[in-house]
């Protein structure tokens, strides 16, 4: 768990400068690049959100299409969550940006074959093939943050993939509501995207070399180490959590809204873009803070458990979106933290297979986050009971974190370290 992290495993990795060059407009073509490819995965998850019911209609002729129309939506998630870790063993093996350039090209070719496919089975198989894709990218991207950037440049750009993700999803959202207008299909045509963003990728993004460095070297490591699996495990289960906590409000918020007496869409709409962009604001707060990831960490999930107690206690919309607020500000400060904190753990060598893992644990979080709080609702009776058992467990990891880390004294507060390009 990260309490029982020795403060200087983040120590030594702030000891290193950054290996590419942190200014001018290569360094901004290359951060554009790997946002943009971390975004890919967010235009998978939320673009055919508005268009399901157009799908429906059109395949209701389809044994099963009830079930299998949303999985067009759900798949690529769980095909990213299970395929992430052997992703990460592949970038490990192939190499972050050959892998990152293939599978970017792939991503179009699967992402736009409903255009052309007719059989509702096939266009799921595509859309698994999207999800396979998408676990090579973000996995590669990630990679990469951690191989160019390492101290508080690598805490700002990983802040910044997740401020891109948050905001990428309203962008998206509207984009294939609009593009759903003309039709189903038509939104399938944003994924030939990545079209232009592999040439340029091939370009522009140089090769990671190896630092025979300490900041890449784990403490305890040796000159030959196994795969630090322990040391990864605690992280993975904490993301997993953490997922759910992060997707909860931007599931369940239009459903706490109806439970509330509120069914205008465009009410609905504002709330979920507010409770974004305190995602947003979350993630640039984490920016700014400059401390070491790990003891931010009982206190992040302390704010989102305040948040759903607010949105349990809610009697109307407004003070429900209070409660929103105040647990979104959280999770867009968990969101980096938590991989600030794997990143920490990780020598070169081990970074792809250990994002993959890193990976594989937040997207299922993900993909199982409806599935948990519409157990907890079957067992407490509503919707806000639910979220009210999410929050009283997420208070009680913080305070077992908080617990950990005062018995080992693995407390480290101190600001990370300024340097120079």
């Amino acid at each position: 768990m990260p309490g029982s992290v020795p403060p200087s495993a983040t120590a030594v990795d702030d000891a290193a400068s950054s290996p590419v060059a942190v200014s001018g407009p290569a360094h901004l073509l290359r951060v554009t690049l790997l946002m943009a490819g971390s975004c890919l995965p967010i235009l998978g998850a939320v673009l055919i959100a508005p268009v399901l019911p157009k799908m429906q209609d059109h395949f209701e002729s389809s044994p099963g299409a009830k079930a299998l129309v949303p999985l067009a939506l759900t798949v690529p998630a769980l095909a990213l969550s299970l395929l992430a870790p052997f992703a990460g063993v592949i970038v490990d093996r192939l190499g972050r940006k050959r892998l990152l350039i293939v599978t970017t090209l792939l991503y179009a070719v699967f992402g736009t074959a409903p255009l052309y496919l007719n059989s509702l089975g096939a266009i799921i198989a595509s859309r698994a093939l999207v999800g396979v894709a998408e676990a090579a990218i973000m996995t590669c991207c990630t990679t990469l943050i951690g191989d160019y950037y390492s101290g508080p440049r690598r805490v700002k750009y990983l802040a910044l993939q997740t401020m891109c993700a948050s905001a990428s999803a309203t962008v998206f959202f509207v984009i294939g509501g609009a593009a759903g207008s003309a039709g189903w299909r038509v939104p399938y045509w944003m994924y030939a995207v990545s079209l232009v963003l592999a040439p340029l990728m091939a370009t522009a993004l140089p090769n990671p070399a190896v630092r025979a460095t300490a900041d890449e070297v784990p403490v305890g490591a040796e000159s030959r180490r196994p795969f630090l699996w322990r040391r990864m495990a605690g992280i993975c289960a904490l993301t997993f959590f953490g997922a759910i906590v992060f997707y909860t409000v931007p599931v369940e918020m239009s459903y706490l809204l109806d439970g509330l007496g509120v069914q205008d869409s465009g009410v609905i709409g504002l709330a979920t873009a507010v409770s974004s962009a305190a995602t947003v604001g979350g993630a640039v707060t984490f920016a700014r803070l400059r401390r070491s990831p790990a003891p931010m960490l009982p206190a992040v999930l302390a704010l989102c458990a305040a948040g759903f107690g607010v949105m349990f206690l809610a009697g109307n919309a407004p003070l429900l979106v209070v409660g929103a607020v105040i647990n979104c500000v959280g999770t867009g400060i968990l969101l980096p933290a938590l991989l600030t904190s794997a990143m920490s753990r990780l020598a070169f060598e081990d970074r792809g297979r250990g994002t993959g893992l890193w990976m594989a644990a937040f997207f299922g979080g993900e993909f199982l986050c409806p599935l948990v709080l519409l157990a907890v609702e079957s067992a407490v009776g509503s919707l806000a009971g639910a979220v009210a058992v999410l929050g009283l467990a997420a208070a009680l990891l913080a305070a077992g974190l908080f617990a950990v880390r005062r018995h080992v004294g693995a407390v480290d507060s101190r600001p990370l370290p300024e340097r120079t390009a």
